[in-house]
């Protein structure tokens, strides 16, 4: 697995291995026309990048209506946007709002590296416009059991898979995010930065796993993962990487970053696990929706069951966790 520095700037990186639009939009034959909004997401997130401290601010989105949602209440806005994990800019969760106006969501760029057809980078516009963004309404369960009802936008990550071509030796696929100590100077020294997550390739290619670029119909905050982040609905909120830089494809399991913090907590899979809970116990979660916190009995794939416990028929879930 590669992990190394990635630099915003694109220093790294000529201009001639960045795909441009036209390649892009053209490369199969099944494309759909792109959205014409564009300009409207890079005016947003100069914008967002200007604006984390504020609950509002990120500019307005483009969606249209996804197959997946949920009827639970939503966590306010307000409180999606100043309540967050995000190490890179502080631990404690009021911290990455306060301090996330560092992050450059432009220029940005994603490479596309390891048992593909074709190597790559690409721009994160040509990305977002890929396809059509839809809104799912997603449960969200912190293993630090707390959890929010969040309406995200983007689309199914199989989606860029298939775009990018994977060996069928690709058995995994990792997701590196950025790290940038000068946008990041709050990141703890204590950890293996970059930030970096997998997934099988069957988890990556379900349906409801979601490439996102927006929540609340509107683009992304810095402090939740601007501008494109993984959203798992049934695993622990740690495996949905955030600040994206880079999609590695490979045949052997990719290492995490919390599970070489602690292998015995965080394993690679961390599904949603009422029954297994280390430091404290995870059978109930505290709700942060328009009330007050309360409290919520924790389901098994938190709620999610019927769409993916196939996955890993026969594992056992506690020791594979």
């Amino acid at each position: 697995m590669l992990i190394r520095k990635t630099h915003l700037s694109g220093e790294n990186i000529p201009s001639s291995q960045i795909t441009p639009l036209e390649a892009f939009h053209s490369a199969t034959t099944d494309r759909r026309a792109f959205l014409a909004r564009a300009g409207v997401l890079a005016a947003g997130s100069a914008a967002a990048s200007m604006l984390p401290r504020r609950a509002f601010g990120m500019e307005p989105l483009k969606t249209v209506s996804g197959q997946f949602s949920t009827t639970e209440a939503q966590t306010p806005i307000v409180r999606a946007t100043t309540y967050n994990n995000f190490y890179e800019f502080g631990v404690p969760k009021d911290q990455p709002a306060k301090n996330a106006h560092t992050l450059k969501t432009r220029p940005w760029t994603v490479q596309v590296t390891g048992m593909v057809k074709k190597p790559q980078t690409i721009n994160i516009d040509d990305l977002i416009n890929y396809r059509p963004v839809e809104s799912r309404v997603y449960r969200h369960r912190c293993v630090e059991a707390w959890s929010m009802v969040i309406p995200w936008d983007g689309y199914s990550l199989s989606e860029f898979i298939n775009f990018c071509e994977p060996l069928p030796s690709a058995k995994y696929v990792a997701f590196i995010s950025l790290y940038d100590r000068k946008q990041m100077p709050e990141a703890p020294d204590d950890y293996n930065w970059p930030y970096h997550e997998g997934l099988r390739m069957d988890e990556a290619m379900h349906p409801l796993t979601l490439l996102t670029f927006g929540a609340y119909g509107q683009t992304l905050a810095n402090q939740n993962g601007a501008p494109a982040r993984i959203v798992l609905p049934w695993k622990w909120g740690y495996k949905s990487a955030k600040s994206i830089v880079k999609f590695h494809f490979t045949d052997k399991q990719p290492s995490t970053l919390w599970n070489e913090a602690n292998s015995n907590e965080y394993g690679f899979y961390s599904n949603v696990n009422p029954k297994r809970g280390v430091r404290y116990s995870q059978e109930r979660e505290r709700r942060i929706d328009s009330g007050f916190p309360h409290e919520i009995p924790t389901q098994m794939f938190n709620g999610y069951g019927d769409q993916v416990a196939s996955l890993y028929s026969g594992m056992d879930l506690m020791k594979n966790y």
